[in-house]
């Protein structure tokens, strides 16, 4: 039923309709609406029955007196209430100060220059990088810089001079050459004054310096990079990534091109460069893949399956663990062409290195014939050789025994001997039957040909995981009888 409460007319009352919790005052001590003339008593919680509360909406209930008020309301009326995305824009909010407690970064004030915009022709922002008093800005297509808080004044001859402004981001200049990041900001990497990223979209992998934009992709690797970074989409499962970081302790940019991140059961293709500013060129690939790479205080660092792993690691309580990555194992190689006298057709006869032992041949190959019409298919041939061992493991005694059981002298040598603390061989032959040939495969010692790829690496038994150096390889040959 209804209620009727006597008030004095004078007075301005509001009434509230509660969730009722427990019978306590509420609202200047008011209970609610007595039972009496139609309310309900305060109930227990979790009941569903309401409750009315009625209190004096004036100041002490006094005649004209100020009403309380409902206090401030956060609300903005646009005449487009449409979103747009700006992919091309900054926007920034209020100052923040931790000495004097001012903390306005959730102030955007639309009465204030708020934003910036890059040109929309050269793409989204994708990085931004704040050195000193500049921003560096890096779009899809175009890389570019401004000053923060402070800006620069030109005169009609084009000289500049820097004066102090209230904007927060200044005129955005570009730097020259089309080159943008594309749409990998992982890339990005940087150490001192140099910035290192890619452009996928040119295949390019760039450094930013004082001297501006500088493709060191073709520094002997452009041909790669061009392979490699134009299918990196390519996968069936997933988009590529392309994962940059500094490698403090070398001091080289490193760079894992990855095929495939987002299917667990396809098998990653990837490739992990370092790029190195004394020799300006790429002088390493290595076997692990990182999901992130970085440096700090001296150690370089990368992330893979959510575990941080220092690289360069050594303590001389635990065995040597030089080209193991990720708690696996791999050996380094080398692969590298003799060439000499290139337009006379040699028989490479045999093969030796000078360095430490534990080093094998894991192949040697010639030159291509060229693909000839024989027996209605196409074919080549090339000369190859069988695995050169390395002096431990390639040992064995006069019984037959091979490494290890053979350590009892005296010790004979299948792959690599040593003399005068320099590793040699002969090299056998292993190819497959030629035209014309009389003699062939392992009738023949060496190989035949104009060149050959040489593949050099660490074997499996020799002081696994330590230092392993390697100063020379060479070979002797002999111009070829035809």
């Amino acid at each position: 039923m209804a209620a009727q409460i006597e008030v004095k007319y004078f007075n301005s009352f509001v009434l509230k309709n509660t969730v009722a919790t427990s019978n306590t005052p509420i609202w200047d001590g008011s209970r609610g609406i007595p039972a009496a003339i139609g309310g309900y008593p305060r109930q227990a919680v979790g009941s569903s029955t309401s409750d009315w509360a009625i209190e004096e909406a004036r100041i002490r209930g006094g005649y004209n007196n100020v009403s309380a008020g409902y206090g401030a309301r956060a609300y903005l009326v646009e005449d487009e209430p449409n979103s747009a995305i700006r992919s091309n824009s900054l926007i920034y909010s209020g100052i923040f100060n931790s000495r004097t407690g001012i903390n306005n970064t959730n102030v955007f004030s639309i009465g204030a220059e708020i934003t910036k915009s890059a040109d929309p022709a050269n793409g989204s922002i994708q990085k931004l990088y704040a050195e000193d008093t500049n921003l560096i800005i890096f779009q899809e297509a175009k890389v570019s810089r401004a000053l923060i808080d402070k800006d620069a004044i030109y005169s009609a001859e084009g000289g500049g001079a820097v004066t102090s402004s209230n904007l927060v981001i200044g005129v955005i200049q570009s730097f020259s050459g089309n080159f943008g990041i594309s749409t990998n900001p992982e890339s990005f990497a940087s150490y001192g004054y140099r910035k290192y990223f890619t452009d996928k979209n040119n295949n390019a992998v760039l450094r930013l310096s004082m001297d501006g934009i500088t493709e060191i992709s073709n520094y002997g690797m452009k041909d790669f990079f061009r392979d490699n970074l134009n299918s990196i989409d390519s996968s069936v499962y997933g988009e590529g990534r392309l994962i940059g970081g500094f490698d403090i302790h070398n001091k080289q940019y490193v760079l894992s091109l990855q095929k495939n991140i987002t299917d667990p059961t396809f098998q990653l293709k990837y490739n992990t460069v370092s790029f190195d500013e004394d020799v300006l060129g790429w002088p390493s690939f290595f076997t692990y893949n990182p999901s992130q790479s970085f440096s700090m205080l001296n150690n370089f660092y990368s992330l893979k399956d959510n575990s941080l792993w220092k690289h360069y690691y050594f303590n001389s309580s635990e065995p040597p663990s030089r080209g193991k990555f990720y708690g696996v194992l791999t050996p380094s190689s080398i692969t590298f062409i003799f060439n000499p006298r290139p337009s006379m057709s040699k028989n490479f006869q045999t093969i030796n290195y000078e360095g430490a032992n534990g080093w094998q041949i894991d192949s040697i190959v010639s030159d291509s014939t060229g693909r000839d019409l024989e027996l209605g298919v196409y074919s080549s041939s090339q000369d190859v050789t069988n695995i050169v061992y390395s002096y431990q493991q390639g040992s064995y005694d006069n019984y037959g025994n091979e490494y290890p059981n053979a350590l009892i002298p005296p010790i004979n040598r299948a792959g690599f001997d040593r003399k005068e603390n320099k590793y040699f061989a002969n090299l056998v032959n292993n190819s497959s039957v030629a035209p014309g040939e009389v003699l062939f495969g392992d009738s023949i010692s060496g190989i035949k040909g104009y060149f050959v790829t040489v593949t050099i690496s660490t074997d499996s038994v020799t002081n696994v995981g330590g230092e392993k150096e390697l100063f020379a390889v060479s070979s002797n040959y002999v111009e070829s009888s035809y």
